[in-house]
């Protein structure tokens, strides 16, 4: 039978819709060479209450203070493809060392500039959030960064408050060496980074996939450790209403959530 002697029918009735597909929205700005926070998003995150949706803006190697800084014009239109027209629960931006040097306020400005009112999550602030819930005042800090680029988020927590036991420095370059690194391997430079005398351990990065390695460094370390990604997915997940402990993914996921 040809497609001309088939009879399409209209249904008797248009369909009802939904308000919206999933009762949660999240967006996500990430780095077009991000390898790391859409996966560690959906794994975390996303569920049949939460929808995660991602934008991808403009970012060339080396990470440098520089570049990081290059991204900021791009933030406003980035956020303006997430759904366009449509609310969203909250926007993460997905670079804890650009957050640094753009600054939070400035980040939370450009993209409520394209969703008005919309919450706005850095890795930088959710990190802040976290290590505060976990009731952490002097902490050691890992970064896959050069000693360049870790400066600046050095005085970025060392101006907040936290005293600053033991800060290390892994020397890459580039963000797309920093996704590779293994999870065994970020739990060893995990055990060198951490002072005794610290509270916490924050590792820097949301190309790190330090997430996943969080609850067995915790084990290995008997102290909490922060990542960049599970920090914005907490914060995220609180933002959305969701206050479930799930201590699986590491002793923050057990807290409650207030801004910095």
């Amino acid at each position: 039978m040809s497609t001309t002697e088939i009879k399409i029918e209209t249904a008797s009735r248009a369909p009802r819709l939904d308000d919206r597909p999933l009762p949660k929205r999240i967006g996500l700005i990430i780095l077009a060479t991000d390898h790391t926070t859409e996966v560690d998003f959906q794994r975390m995150v996303a569920s049949n209450r939460i929808g995660v949706y991602v934008t991808r803006i403009p970012y060339a190697n080396p990470v440098t203070p520089e570049n990081l800084k290059k991204m900021q014009p791009s933030l406003s239109a980035g956020a303006a493809l997430i759904l366009p027209g449509e609310t969203l629960d909250v926007v993460m931006y997905s670079c804890t060392s650009a957050s640094v040097v753009i600054g939070d306020a400035q980040i939370e400005a450009a993209v409520q500039s394209a969703k008005p009112g919309v919450p706005v999550v850095t890795p930088t602030a959710a990190a802040v959030s976290a290590l505060k819930a976990l009731g952490a005042k002097r902490i050691s800090v890992l970064t896959p960064y050069t000693a360049e680029t870790s400066a600046p988020m050095a005085a970025y927590f060392a101006d907040l408050g936290f005293e600053i036991d033991r800060f290390t420095c892994l020397g890459l370059s580039d963000d797309r060496d920093m996704a590779r690194i293994p999870h065994d391997e970020i739990a060893a430079f995990a055990a060198e980074a951490m002072a005794p005398e610290s509270d916490a351990l924050f590792i820097s990065c949301t190309a790190v996939r330090a997430a996943e390695a969080v609850p067995r460094i915790e084990k290995a370390l008997g102290k909490p450790v922060v990542s960049s990604n599970l920090a914005t997915a907490w914060a995220c997940l609180r933002l959305c209403g969701d206050t479930d402990a799930r201590p699986e993914l590491g002793l923050l996921m057990t807290k409650p959530y207030a801004e910095s």
